[in-house]
């Protein structure tokens, strides 16, 4: 992938524009070590820093048509680019590259505004039509890849980015309270907000068009399910040939590159049927890559170490340890860009290293499954839950949570602690958020650290109701488990997964990640399947385990899904941390005004003198510790170097 940024109608001369756009790709070096071009038309100002992938030679940007009356940068890949070109050469249109790119702008030719119907790919993509005075803005289905605007007056910058707004010395970071709340509830921000005031994030599957007419911003792609009992009467087995095939094509396409293709290996089935796939195309080993974990709870060697001896791959390991993860932090929060309440993409960011540093551009991962096919334990939580709401006085039916965490000692022998914990919410199983409800209001919790003055700013501000007011119109009519699925693909996957555990830490490395299961045939195909054929029993993504039966070792088929995790306070604790001791103190948290310093003082002590702690302390901790980062990062715009990163 790359950085692509942009102004269109500057409050500044151009020239100043031409040099603002430079200082912003200059910021997005990262996702684009390999080449920069620029370009200037009228009220446009384009920049792209490139990551080369395909048509090396040919797929320079900015692109424009032959007559120069379109022009484009693009992040992403266009995966059926070639039966695009194949199509559009039919229709008389002439090329002059090998690239993706070159279809885009064709296709826009052809089809204008909606030529996104035709695309299968990973993108966030700006066109500046100059006959029309039109600019679009889009981003893929999935929100695989970013992209952040800024609106003032007429003028609108955007970069795939924020940290290139840093090169606006007129534009001021400030922490949205709002969006905080939100993280602190959903563990992500919900589009278009972002955490900084005054930077919109395109949410995922959308566009904007600003023309003469103003500016306007619409949904080209959401994720549909049947209502409740429409197509029931189809069994798993009768969806798993549709469901290999398509998973295969899927991941046949993304292999289409200039420049040889990874994967990660992580030993659980997502990863495991995604490198299978790639065995089929290809005669030579696949390079796959894995992390393994110094803490035995988090270490999924042995697995990767299976599916990597049955596939006969080249495999390599990044070890990461406590002390990695705390001297990493700073770096990973740069380049993710908002507050986070688990450790879990800092690993992710030694991956991508391991994978930079043998060569790699580009890897295929298995992200999307869970949320497609119904891999999650909340669903069986839920599950379990409407159960045993149908009998509320049950002493057996409660005791079914046991079985959902096998792999956690502390809550496999915790029975009667589960059950007290979600006892409270089995009384509205109509409830619209009845799946989510426990976790947000565990989550919530957290707003407790903040100071007075700062809850004051979110007083009467209900993220979850904003929530609600964004989902689609249908929603209610879907199954519970559809309607469970869409929250966790919208919300989750698409604006946390994907990017503090997907773009971000990957692109920190120049390194693409591609992800098969998150192709618009696959996605469409798992929202068909009913929500019996997933879930059965409490067996996990079942008709998906039973499309690749024989074809994967059985200790992989048969694995309960585990959640992948880092350890999350002991990282800041197991060595000295001079951001940390710095950041976290009395004095610099009372300066920041975000948080309480005594509630912060009192948490830190805790997680100092503790050996294990449950989420809700490790949650808090990690959200106390990035938002300090982020705050000090971007509002007090101090460079890595002040927090120990070379």
């Amino acid at each position: 992938m790359c950085g692509i940024a942009g102004i269109l109608r500057p409050s500044v001369p151009a020239e100043q524009a031409r040099e603002r756009v430079r200082a912003m790709v200059s910021r997005l070096a990262h996702r684009g070590p390999d080449q920069r071009g620029y370009a200037s038309i009228g009220p446009m100002h384009l920049g792209q820093a490139r990551l080369s992938i395909i048509d090396i030679a040919g797929g320079i940007q900015p692109m424009a048509n032959e007559d120069e009356s379109v022009w484009l940068v693009f992040n992403g890949e266009i995966f059926n680019y070639i039966e695009l070109r194949d199509d559009l050469a039919g229709r008389g249109h002439r090329f002059r590259t090998q690239s993706d790119t070159e279809v885009i702008l064709h296709l826009y030719e052809e089809h204008g505004p909606t030529f996104l119907r035709e695309v299968n790919g990973q993108f966030a993509i700006a066109i500046w039509d100059a006959r029309e005075e039109r600019l679009v803005l889009a981003r893929d289905p999935f929100g695989i890849c970013p992209l952040h605007y800024i609106r003032r007056g007429d003028e609108i910058a955007f970069a795939s980015e924020m940290k290139a707004f840093l090169a606006d010395p007129e534009f001021r970071f400030e922490i949205d309270p709002e969006a905080l709340a939100q993280v602190f509830t959903f563990w992500t921000v919900l589009p278009p907000r972002t955490i900084f005031s005054g930077i919109e994030a395109l949410p995922a599957g959308c566009m904007l068009v600003a023309d003469r007419a103003g500016i306007r911003v619409s949904r080209h792609w959401d994720l549909r399910f049947p209502e409740e009992g429409e197509g029931d009467g189809r069994r798993a087995r009768e969806f798993e040939d549709e469901i290999r095939e398509t998973i295969l094509d899927a991941t046949r396409i993304r292999l289409r590159a200039d420049v040889p293709v990874g994967a990660y290996l992580s030993g659980g089935l997502d990863s495991s049927i995604v490198a299978t796939a790639v065995r089929r195309f290809t005669d030579t080993p696949i390079e796959t890559f894995s992390i393994t974990f110094a803490d035995p709870d988090y270490d999924e060697a042995k697995y990767q170490e299976m599916v990597s001896g049955e596939l006969g791959t080249r495999h390599h390991t990044v070890h990461c340890t406590y002390e990695d993860i705390g001297r990493i932090f700073p770096a990973v929060m740069w380049h993710g860009e908002k507050p986070i309440l688990r450790t879990a993409p800092a690993p992710l960011f030694l991956l991508s290293g391991l994978v930079h540093d043998h060569g790699f551009k580009v890897v295929l991962t298995g992200e999307g499954a869970d949320e497609l096919f119904g891999g999650y334990d909340i669903f069986k939580e839920a599950k379990i839950r409407r159960f045993w709401a149908r009998e509320p006085g049950s002493a057996s039916r409660p005791q079914l949570l046991r079985r959902l965490y096998p792999y956690d000692a502390r809550l496999r022998q915790g029975g009667d602690v589960l059950a007290a914990f979600y006892r409270r919410t089995i009384d509205a199983p109509g409830d619209w958020a009845f799946s989510h409800r426990p976790t947000w209001e565990n989550t919530r919790a957290l707003l407790g650290l903040l100071s007075p003055e700062f809850r004051r700013r979110i007083e009467g501000y209900d993220p979850v109701e904003d929530l609600r007011a964004s989902l689609p119109a249908e929603f209610g009519r879907w199954h519970p488990m559809s309607r469970a699925q869409y929250i966790e693909f919208r919300i989750l996957m698409g604006e946390y997964l994907l990017n503090s555990q997907g773009d971000r830490v990957a692109m920190a490395h120049a390194v693409e990640g591609r992800f098969p299961f998150l192709d618009r045939r696959v996605a469409e195909l798992a929202a068909r399947i009913p929500a019996h054929a997933k879930l059965v029993g409490l067996k996990e993504k079942f008709a998906l385990k039973g499309a690749f039966r024989g074809e994967l070792p059985d200790p992989v088929l048969r694995r309960i899904k585990r959640p992948y995790g880092a350890p999350n306070k002991e990282s800041f604790f197991a060595a000295p941390l001079a951001w940390r001791d710095e950041l976290l103190s009395p004095e610099a948290i009372r300066r920041a005004g975000i948080f309480d310093p005594a509630k912060a003082a009192a948490l830190l002590k805790k997680c100092a003198r503790s050996e294990r702690l449950g989420f809700r302390d490790n949650a808090a901790f990690v959200g106390l510790a990035s938002t300090a980062l982020v705050e000090s990062l971007f509002v007090q715009r101090r460079p890595l170097a002040d927090h120990g990163i070379a």
